[in-house]
């Protein structure tokens, strides 16, 4: 909203600058968006009278005048508008005078003729962009005196960013509350009497939607003269607020719009036919607005009507054949209250966008629509003239909004602030503010006012108060809270800890969808059944997933199809195995699965390029067990899944306990999943992962180790981790070390057999081992082999 700053302190004038009283109101929540001067920077322009005006003798285009500007003699001036006539009252601008943009006036001859002076338009002033023929000021403009100062030029238009909640303040009067209230100083609001009517005459009104509207003012006005031009105050205050002057009727509703903030409406009376109607619009109905376009309405939009036809979109445009043109001489004034709900975005769907709109789509205040007819009334009256007829209301009080009431705590009010403000501080800044405030035993009981409809809660009574103490009065104080470490179970292993060992490994997180492809997901976990999810987002995500590997191996072949062949993924989800002793019959397992696919490394000259293998995942899902301190308790057998190649997979067990399965896929479903070479895969469960050893400080031994290797011959069928595990049950306090480094079949070996080649390595903490404790050890171990195994120690 733009408003006139002279005109604000007509109603409050508090003792700040204008860019003090910007600062205010913007810290009050109200944003001043631009300040700027409603006039060019001008000086030496006085009001002067055309006492003589005569056709240049060398000029068509030019006349002669002879001007009175309250000097002792007449200024000859030559002048080129066409308005310009003997007797108007003009602006001029003095010998001496300069004008916007550094011009001077200077004595001159024009064509022959002296011209002591300069007859000004409005542009030349700056003051609108109006260049057709000089400034025609009113008859009692008087003569002699400084233009600036007689039109109060000294003055700023400041327009401000309201939020929507303040539509309160889009009017003079609601600004100049505000101010008051800020500054704690009286408000000298007008007084508008009403119109005592000098004809009988009505017209009836029907509300027919009265939710949409339930208070509706008309009145007859007859004997008006429409062509009667505004006076040069009022379209001084309309320009300064960024408002055109069209006629004078539309002027004044214009001038009490920004006045009260509250929008009118003057219909030309001979057009209408029989009674008022408020009314939802006809599916289909065409009305011709004002600016000339022709609108199709739909049944939601609330419109003003005769008995005949629609006439106006009610609180938003005109209709332009009951429109007061400069020809009417009857009209039938408005002034209504309308429902925010029945004009929010009736506007927007034409196209529209105007100042009854903006207004009506926040809400005005439901008891003002009177005192505006009556301003309206008054300012018709003195300025166009006319008979005013009685004030016809129509109400619906059961429809009209009810005043709010409040009870604001005190010792809530100092929670939420943070700060104590004085009682009388509270109950005078609510009073100025038009609350009714009642003391109670915790606090105050409110009544809002029918204007703050923004108000409804006690939150909003606290921000009142806060916003007009000052925000900058409330003291910062820095909140204090204790701080405590939280408590750490270091037997549990993290999720992240899990992961920063996969990414040192080479890997990339991702997060795929928990609803698959359910062919997919069937061909890989052909023994379950998955859950179906009844509106999916499509057919190819229709099933909750049985497991991790779907989505990341569809995810792989996505990348491989982008020329990315080396691909390391993993990631951590649930998944949804059907169970009936779950809740919902669902049991949702938290998993850690992961697909390796291309080279070991990239391209090199010492090394060429490796594919990798199942060791290769084998030995990366080996790095994450050890993570939990407790590798020993896991092992890898061999096992048949329904998604892994037979021969290389791998159930992983810890103790007796299933945790997953690591393997290549099977190589049908590489191009189920678009992929293109081997895929190897992995998956456990992430539950049975995060519990780990806190480790012990030891001994570390002072004394040598002893290496002894061992060659055992043992069946092709028995797993060399039972005989590794089989070693170190053996040799638990001296064994620091086993290592397999040699497996041969060939020569000089059965067909049916395998040569495992074993090194051990012994040491004591407190002593250097003997031979004979080494060979004692060592013979143990054979012993064991031999009956377990059937193994068979090989000389060479």
């Amino acid at each position: 909203m733009k408003f006139s700053e002279q005109w604000l302190r007509e109603w409050v004038n508090p003792e700040l600058s204008t860019e003090q009283l910007a600062e205010q109101l913007s810290m009050a929540g109200l944003e001043v968006d631009g300040i700027e001067p409603v006039a060019g920077v001008f000086h030496g322009v006085v009001v002067g009278e055309v006492k003589a005006c005569e056709q240049h003798p060398n000029a068509d285009k030019l006349r002669v005048t002879k001007v009175d500007v309250g000097g002792d003699e007449l200024l000859d001036i030559v002048c080129g508008a066409s308005n310009c006539r003997t007797g108007i009252k003009v602006a001029v601008a003095t010998v001496g005078a300069e004008l916007p943009g550094d011009f001077k006036i200077k004595k001159s001859k024009l064509r022959g003729e002296p011209s002591h002076g300069m007859l000004c338009s409005a542009s030349e002033l700056e003051l609108s962009d109006d260049h057709d023929g000089i400034m025609e000021l009113p008859a009692d403009a008087p003569v002699g005196k400084d233009f600036r100062e007689w039109l109060g030029l000294n003055d700023h238009a400041i327009e401000i960013d309201l939020t929507p909640n303040r539509a309160d303040c889009l009017g003079i009067r609601g600004l100049a509350r505000e101010v008051g209230v800020l500054n704690r100083i009286d408000v000298h609001e007008p007084q508008f009497p009403a119109v005592a009517p000098s004809i009988e005459e009505t017209r009836a009104i029907r509300l027919d939607a009265p939710a949409a509207c339930p208070r509706y003012l008309g009145r007859v006005i007859r004997n008006v003269n429409a062509n009667t031009q505004a006076p040069l105050w009022l379209q001084e205050r309309l320009r300064r607020a960024g408002v055109r002057s069209i006629d004078a009727v539309v002027d004044i509703t214009n001038y009490v719009l920004l006045e009260l903030g509250h929008p009118m409406h003057a219909f030309d009376l001979q057009q209408l036919s029989g009674d008022i109607h408020v009314r939802m619009a006809n599916n289909g109905e065409k009305l011709t607005l004002l600016d000339g376009q022709e609108v199709t309405l739909q049944d939601d939009v609330l419109v003003i009507a005769d008995e005949q036809k629609a006439l106006a979109m009610a609180g938003i445009f005109g209709g332009e054949e009951s429109g007061v043109t400069t020809e009417s001489r009857d009209i039938f004034l408005e002034s209504a209250f309308f429902a925010p709900d029945a004009i929010m975005g009736r506007a927007r769907r034409f196209g529209l966008h105007t100042d009854a709109s903006h207004r009506y789509e926040r809400g005005v205040d439901p008891e003002l629509q009177r005192t505006a007819m009556e301003r309206a009334t008054a300012l018709i009256l003195e300025i166009c003239g006319g008979e005013a007829g009685p004030v016809v209301e129509a109400v619906s009080q059961d429809h009209l909004p009810k005043a709010a009431e409040i009870s604001l705590r005190a010792d809530r009010l100092t929670r939420v602030l943070g700060t104590e403000i004085a009682v009388t501080d509270v109950e005078t800044i609510l009073t100025r503010l038009g609350f009714a405030v009642e003391k109670s035993t915790t606090g105050w009981h409110v009544q809002v006012p029918t204007y703050r409809f923004d108000i409804t809660i006690e939150e909003d009574l606290i921000e009142e108060v806060a916003r007009v103490f000052g925000y900058n009065q409330i003291p910062a104080v820095a909140p204090t809270a204790e701080l405590r470490m939280t408590r750490n179970d270091e037997r549990l292993l993290s999720l992240r800890n899990l992961q920063q060992t996969l990414l040192a490994q080479g890997y990339q997180e991702a997060i795929t969808y928990s609803f698959v492809d359910p062919k997919q997901q069937a061909q890989l976990y052909p023994e379950l059944a998955a859950l179906t999810l009844p509106h999916p987002i499509s057919i190819e995500m229709s099933s909750m997933r049985l497991g991790l590997w779907p989505g990341l191996l569809s995810a792989a072949g996505y990348n491989q199809k982008r020329q990315q062949q080396n691909i390391r993924l993993f990631e951590s989800g649930l998944r949804f195995i059907p169970n009936v002793d779950a809740e919902n019959g669902i049991q949702q397992q938290p998993m850690l699965a992961g697909v390796l696919m291309g080279t070991t490394q990239g391209e090199h000259w010492s090394d060429g390029v490796r594919p990798v293998d199942f060791y290769d995942l084998k030995g990366q899902v080996e790095t994450l067990l050890r993570a939990t301190g407790r590798f020993e308790q896991f092992r890898f057998v061999a096992s048949a899944h329904t998604a892994l190649h037979p021969g290389q997979s791998a159930a992983i067990y810890r103790g007796e306990t299933l945790i997953g399965y690591a393997g290549a896929l099977h190589p049908q479903f590489e191009k189920l999943f678009g992929l293109k070479g081997r895929a190897f895969v992995f998956e456990l469960a992430l539950n049975l992962l995060q519990e780990r050893t806190i480790p012990v400080a030891g001994v570390i031994s002072k004394f040598p180790s002893i290496r002894r290797d061992i060659a055992v011959l043992v069946d092709r069928q028995v797993a060399a981790g039972e005989i590794l595990e089989t070693i170190k049950n053996i040799g638990a306090n001296q064994l620091v070390d086993l290592n397999l480094f040699d497996v041969y079949t060939g020569d000089n070996v059965p067909e049916s057999q395998k040569s495992l080649a074993i090194a051990l390595t012994l040491q004591a903490a407190d002593r250097t081992l003997e031979d004979q404790e080494v060979n004692s050890l060592m013979e143990q171990v054979i012993n064991a082999l031999r009956t377990e195994f059937n193994a068979v120690l090989r000389d060479s």
